[in-house]
């Protein structure tokens, strides 16, 4: 919708590659940080006043430290990959607007949607509910609508600004700078987080590349199938979601069930089973099977319902018939299927090297389904388009 309500990210075209990348990482920050509480949560770390404070103070100023460096890098790539694709002059005040909004929508973000989560961990720890059902759909849910506002909103204002007060944007962004160190110094501090504060970042940080893929499948489908940045966000944000759900649960189970590098079942001094087949991913692993086939059934009723609501605030000329549905919906199992797959292995292989798959799963599966998601969709217009339907 953006497209057809906001000037910015018409005049500035940076901001349509931006959309992506930053809507994954920040979703990555959020989901992680409620798979990370889930974990603790369900192993009795929390179940003391003093003990979540402590977890909780640390892992929101970790998040504002990963929110301002991923909101800082998202810019940067967008400016690159605009210029590329573009061959266009550089414009400095323009790339100033783009940074500010950027960083500025992260932090502000994920410091909302941290305490949110917070609050729905406790919430739900008290309630003797599991977290790990809950936390990490609302976050997945809500990061992309919080996100997608707060850089529409805060890039309009300083982008109408841009003439009066050319100093606003440079201004925010050294704010910005000058405050990290104190987040980074109390994230240091925790031990809780310290770890995850220096081993982190590779993960978000190649997870911003993938999705960075994803932001130019949807810069150039978008220039040709002017509605397809409709369900982009729909088709992404639903797969993101059930995903994550599922990463989430396999790793508190690891967590709980065994040491840090062995998989469960594993017979003493046999190697560790990595590898599945489709078959014994969907079919054979027990509870994650059944889980895997409740989600992925979840996904056309699901799919439906918001591609519903979608066309209804949607432009006229957006798509809705029986053979765009079709190929839509099938896009959509696709990908799931796929991210579901991968879940598995990735969270196993990544035990299995003694990474915590909480810090390091979500973040590739996010972005690994923004990537799918895209590319799946623009092969279904591409289909319909064929057939002269789109």
């Amino acid at each position: 919708m953006f497209r057809y309500q906001w000037t910015v990210f018409k005049d500035v075209q940076e901001f349509i590659v931006l959309v992506t990348p930053l809507l994954g990482l920040k979703g990555n920050l959020e989901m992680t940080l409620a798979s990370r509480l889930s974990t603790h949560a369900n192993l009795g770390h929390m179940d003391s006043h003093q003990k979540q404070w402590h977890i909780c103070a640390g892992n929101l100023s970790l998040t504002q430290v990963q929110a301002i460096v991923v909101g800082f890098l998202a810019s940067v790539v967008a400016i690159i990959m605009g210029l590329c694709k573009q061959e266009a002059n550089f414009d400095l005040q323009n790339a100033f607007i783009l940074c500010a909004s950027s960083v500025l929508t992260a932090a502000i973000a994920s410091c909302a949607l941290g305490v949110l989560m917070v609050a729905v961990i406790i919430c739900s720890q008290k309630l003797n509910i599991n977290p790990d059902n809950i936390a990490t759909p609302i976050a997945a849910s809500l990061g992309d609508v919080t996100t997608l506002g707060l850089l529409a909103w805060i890039g309009s204002i300083l982008y109408e600004e841009r003439e009066s007060k050319p100093w606003l944007s440079p201004a925010i962004i050294s704010a910005y700078i000058l405050v990290t160190p104190l987040w980074v110094w109390i994230s240091h501090k925790n031990e809780f987080t310290k770890k995850v504060l220096i081993t982190g970042w590779p993960p978000v940080v190649i997870a911003m590349l993938i999705s960075s893929g994803g932001g130019m499948i949807l810069d150039v489908a978008s220039a040709r199938f002017h509605t397809m940045s409709l369900y982009q966000p729909v088709i992404n944000g639903v797969g993101g979601n059930l995903v994550s759900v599922q990463a989430s649960r396999i790793s508190t189970a690891l967590h709980r069930d065994c040491q840090m590098g062995e998989l469960p079942g594993k017979l003493p001094g046999a190697p560790n089973k990595v590898w599945a087949s489709p078959w014994t991913v969907f079919f054979k692993l027990g509870v994650d099977s059944i889980a895997a086939r409740v989600l992925l059934a979840i996904v056309i009723p699901g799919q439906l319902i918001f591609y519903t609501v979608t066309h209804f605030v949607s432009p006229a000329n957006s798509s809705y018939n029986a053979p765009f549905l079709t190929l839509y919906l099938c896009a959509a199992v696709i990908q799931v299927a796929v991210l579901l797959y991968i879940a598995q292995i990735l969270i196993n292989w990544l035990w299995t090297r003694k990474q915590d798959p909480d810090t390091s799963t979500i973040p590739y599966l996010t972005a690994l389904g923004d990537l799918i998601g895209t590319g799946t969709l623009f092969l279904a217009f591409l289909i319909m388009d064929v057939f002269k339907d789109v």
